[in-house]
C-alpha cells in the first residue's frame, strides 16, 4: 500500500502564503520540535524538507482528484497545534496523523483540514510531522519505524503539557488516515514499550492516547490472510476505535479496516466501523454529496458518546 511517490516541487515562497486552516485565523498555530537535540536514529542527510504538490489522480484511485499540498524530507519532527475557539473549546486534543505511504505527509487534506474539522467540535487539533520519507533501512510495502517513535514522543509531549495548553490529559486521541491510520493504531496499541531510549522527563509520561481514529487506514491486514498484519497485536488496555473506509478503496483495501475491526472486539475493545459502498481512498473530512463525507459526523456521534466531547459541542 502505497500512494503515488512521484510529485511536482512547489517554490517555498509560494507554499509558505498559502492559507493555514484553522478556527482562528488571525492566531498562528504554536509549533513545537519534538525531540531534544539529536532525533533518535536519524541522520539527517536527505536534503531540506519542502512542499509538494500530490499528483492529480482519477476518482477510481481517490476522492479528492485535484493536487493538494503535501511535505517531505523530514528530519525534525514537530507538533503544529491549532485551538479552537475559547467558547466552544471542551478539552479534549487529537493528534493528527497524516497519510502519504511513509513517504510524503498530506499535510493539507489530511493536516490542516482536518485540524479545522477537530476546532468545530471544540477539539484542539495537533497536526503531527513526522519523520518521512522511508528511509533505505525500512523497506517498501512494509510500515517504516521511526514515524512510531515520534509518534509516541508526541503523545507524551502533549500529555505533559496538557496543564500549560488547557488541555485534559484523560482525553488526548489520535486521527490517522491511510498509512497515518497505521501509525496511529500502532500507536494506541504499543503503549507498554518504547520503541527508542527515554531521554528526559516526557518519556517518563504515558504514550497512550486515550482514543483513536482511523480513516482507510492501510497496513494493518496481512498479506493473503485475514489476520492483523505481522507487528500488529492488541493488548487489552488499547483505547476505544473508530474506524471508517470506502468500500472500493484500491489504496487500501476495506478489508485492512475489517481485520482490525474482529481483532478490537476478540480483545475486547469498544470499536466501531464504518464502511462506505463504492467510496475510494483520499476522502479526508471535506463536505461532499457522497456519502463517505458523512463520516465526520458519526465520529462526533461517537466521540460524544465515548465521553471525550461536552455535550451539545
Amino acid at each position: 500500500m502505497t500512494r503515488v511517490a512521484s510529485t511536482v516541487s512547489l517554490v517555498i515562497g509560494l507554499c509558505l502564503n498559502w492559507p493555514v486552516m484553522g478556527a482562528d485565523q488571525a492566531a498562528q498555530p504554536l509549533v513545537v520540535e519534538l525531540w531534544p537535540g539529536k532525533v533518535p536514529d536519524e541522520t539527517g542527510n536527505i536534503g531540506a524538507e519542502k512542499f509538494l504538490m500530490s499528483p492529480k489522480l482519477d476518482k477510481k484511485q481517490v476522492e479528492v482528484t485535484e493536487p493538494t499540498r503535501m511535505v517531505t524530507n523530514v528530519t525534525k519532527p514537530t507538533i503544529t497545534v491549532f485551538r479552537p475557539a475559547k467558547e466552544k473549546d471542551t478539552g479534549a486534543a487529537v493528534l493528527i496523523c497524516p497519510g502519504g505511504g511513509y513517504w510524503n505527509l498530506y499535510w493539507q487534506l489530511e493536516g490542516e483540514e482536518v485540524a479545522a474539522w477537530l476546532n468545530s467540535l471544540g477539539v484542539t487539533g495537533i497536526i503531527l510531522k513526522y519523520r518521512v520519507p522511508r528511509r533505505p533501512d525500512e523497506p517498501k510495502g512494509e510500515p517504516a519505524r521511526r514515524p512510531l517513535q515520534d509518534a509516541q514522543r508526541a503523545v507524551s509531549v502533549v500529555r505533559s503539557k496538557a496543564k500549560e495548553w488547557g488541555i485534559d490529559p484523560r482525553r488526548i486521541g489520535m486521527v490517522g488516515f491511510s498509512a497515518g491510520g497505521h501509525l496511529a493504531i500502532a500507536t494506541a496499541t504499543s503503549f507498554e514499550k518504547r520503541t527508542y531510549e527515554p531521554l528526559d522527563d516526557i518519556d517518563q509520561v504515558s504514550c497512550r492516547p486515550d482514543f483513536a481514529i482511523l480513516v482507510y487506514s492501510g497496513y494493518l491486514k496481512a498479506k493473503d490472510k485475514a489476520e492483523l498484519a505481522p507487528g500488529l497485536r492488541v493488548p487489552s488496555r488499547t483505547p476505544p476505535i473508530f474506524l471508517a473506509h470506502g468500500g472500493d478503496d484500491i489504496v487500501s483495501p476495506p478489508e485492512h479496516s475489517v481485520v482490525m475491526y474482529l481483532a478490537l472486539k476478540q480483545a475486547g475493545v469498544p470499536a466501531e466501523l464504518h464502511i462506505y459502498a463504492t467510496a475510494a481512498h483520499d476522502f479526508g473530512v471535506r463536505p461532499s454529496d457522497q456519502p463517505c463525507s458523512t463520516w465526520t459526523g458519526s465520529c462526533a456521534q461517537w466521540l460524544r458518546h465515548q465521553g471525550f466531547l461536552k455535550t451539545g459541542q
